[in-house]
């Protein structure tokens, strides 16, 4: 919508009215009626036929409608649609963190932590496929990146798995979730 000096503006995100003072090319600067110069792009003004109460025509049905259509058209944002089935699914969690799998890592090297991970993710994996459940997450934290390494060519190792980020709010970075095809046959 273009705009010419004098007209009288309505903001449509915010609570504010003025006059308009220029109009350059996408930019419109309003005085407010308190007196303020603030610039505006013109998709967030609308024109006010003079300067009466907000009551009289402004929310008409046919000002109205313009506006949301207005509003809509400018930023429709598509949200992914997620199936009922996926978003309630039940997950399976394992937790890789050493000190969830033994007592004590006292006396254990690098390497002996990294393995006894390595296989349990293993066993865990085997287990879901045989019982047949869809989807598992591995939380094995940040660090330095070796057991998720490991734990990627683990899970390359597999022909009826896809694997990716788990859910950033609910695990943070240190979480691979891991979506197993049922009707895939097994290596």
């Amino acid at each position: 919508m273009t705009f010419k000096k004098g007209d009288y503006v309505l903001v449509l995100d915010d609570d504010l009215s003025g006059v308009v003072k220029k109009s350059l090319n996408n930019t419109i600067t309003i005085e407010t009626d308190d007196g303020f110069l603030i610039d505006f792009k013109s998709n967030e003004l609308v024109l006010r036929q003079g300067k009466q109460t907000l009551k009289t025509d402004i929310f008409s049905h046919d000002s109205l409608s313009s506006v949301v259509l207005e509003k809509e058209s400018n930023q429709k944002r598509k949200q992914p649609k997620t199936k009922i089935k996926e978003r309630f699914e039940a997950t399976m969690e394992v937790d890789l963190h050493i000190n969830q799998l033994v007592k004590s890592s006292k006396g254990m090297t690098n390497h002996d932590m990294l393995t006894l991970q390595i296989e349990t993710a293993r066993k865990q994996l085997d287990f879901a496929i045989n019982k047949r459940i869809p989807k598992i997450v591995f939380i094995h934290g940040v660090g330095e990146g070796v057991l998720k390494l490991e734990l990627e060519y683990l899970f390359g190792r597999y022909d009826n798995v896809k694997f990716y980020e788990a859910n950033y709010q609910k695990y943070g970075l240190g979480a691979t979730e891991v979506y197993i095809y049922q009707n895939a046959t097994t290596s």
